[in-house]
């Protein structure tokens, strides 16, 4: 009987680096609608974002925001994109910024 040391683990990948941060307004009481969206972009990005994370803010706030390498990218702003993202399209919108590549199935769509 010969011993064998076990097989070595694969490389990692190279680890996500990309947050995706989602502001919200507490006034207005928009925290399961940004829950909503993290989950979503969380769902469909785990292997190509770090994290996702909820910034609580106040005054009507809604923005979600790629951050990656210290440069922040909007990807929506409430104030001027006019009240909220359809979800097919903050999917495209985030993945064109952190995995262009990526195909999103029936998101692809426009």
């Amino acid at each position: 009987m010969t011993d064998t040391p076990p097989p070595s683990p694969a490389a990692p990948a190279t680890p996500a680096t990309a947050r995706v941060v989602v502001t919200y307004c507490t006034q207005c009481r928009w925290l399961l609608r940004a829950a909503w969206y993290a989950q979503e972009l969380l769902t469909t990005f785990h292997r190509e974002v770090a994290e996702v994370a909820l910034r609580p803010a106040t005054g009507g706030v809604f923005t979600v925001e790629v951050v990656d390498g210290g440069t922040a990218t909007t990807v929506w702003d409430r104030a001027t994109g006019g009240g909220f993202p359809e979800i097919t399209a903050l999917k495209r919108s985030v993945r064109d910024l952190v995995a262009p590549d990526k195909p999103l199935g029936h998101s692809d769509h426009r």
